[in-house]
């Protein structure tokens, strides 16, 4: 299997069992990457030895698709980047530092478009890309190229799809609790949202909070400290499946969306 191929796979397996019927309308993360790649090769700019292409990509969806993604974009766009790097490195095109990409949200944009500006640019760090020849016209940002979901259907169809209903548990002594809270705080005092009943805990240990649709822990000044896969941290973004670990208990994070 080619490398491209491969990051394709990992984006489709990254969103598996999410972007499912009930997103047949919305935005597919492969569909951007492919996007993404068809406008790295429209705006190519010929110098004298080499081809570049953009390496800023900004990437507009509308706030509806953009919800749809909530705590798996920064693996998104991780993995378009690396899609748009394995590209430029297959068709031998030059890139004056490696592909950014940035997604934000436009209320303009209706559910199931999107759109890509892209722009050539020196990069900041040196380190990070060559300096460019005095004969390439750095960009400004290019014009929007708009896109729309192959199966995207008219704004009055879409009452039919119902929202996905997004799920927050954590799983410890055999028992599942969901979490409906933005803040919940964890330790062995019956006072917490979710008390954990090991003496190996301090009363008030740490607190899990959604922040701009991600989650996050970090530990209160706890006694024995708050580990997330093993690693001891002060404050951490969670994703799905990580293993809380609070004194001698460990708790399973996780994140699921599915059709209400």
């Amino acid at each position: 299997m080619g490398v491209l191929r491969s990051i394709e796979t990992r984006i489709e397996r990254l969103f598996e069992g999410i972007f499912g019927r009930a997103f047949r309308t919305h935005v597919q993360p492969i569909e951007l990457a492919r996007k993404l790649v068809k406008e790295m090769d429209d705006h190519r700019t010929v110098s004298v030895s080499r081809v570049y292409v953009p390496n800023e990509y900004t990437v507009y969806l509308s706030s509806q698709d953009r919800r749809q993604f909530g705590g798996y974009e920064g693996s998104l766009v991780g993995e378009l980047q690396e899609y748009l790097a394995e590209h430029a490195r297959r068709e031998a095109y030059a890139l004056l530092g490696p592909p950014q990409v940035v997604v934000t949200t436009d209320d303009d944009l209706a559910v199931g478009e999107f759109g890509i500006a892209t722009r050539l640019a020196a990069s900041e760090k040196p380190e990070e890309g060559p300096t460019p020849p005095p004969d390439l016209p750095l960009e400004e940002p290019a014009h929007t190229m708009i896109y729309r979901t192959t199966e995207a259907v008219p704004a009055a169809g879409l009452a039919s799809v119902p929202d996905p209903v997004e799920r927050i548990t954590v799983t410890f002594a055999g028992r599942q609790q969901e979490i409906a809270s933005d803040h919940v705080v964890l330790g062995r005092s019956r006072e917490c949202e979710l008390r954990v009943p090991d003496l190996n805990v301090s009363r008030r240990h740490a607190e899990i909070h959604r922040e701009d649709g991600a989650y996050w822990i970090h530990d209160l000044g706890s006694m024995n400290g708050t580990l997330v896969n093993g690693k001891r941290v002060d404050r951490t973004r969670l994703e799905d499946g990580d293993r809380i670990t609070l004194g001698s208990t460990e708790i399973v994070f996780a994140r699921s969306v599915s059709e209400p």
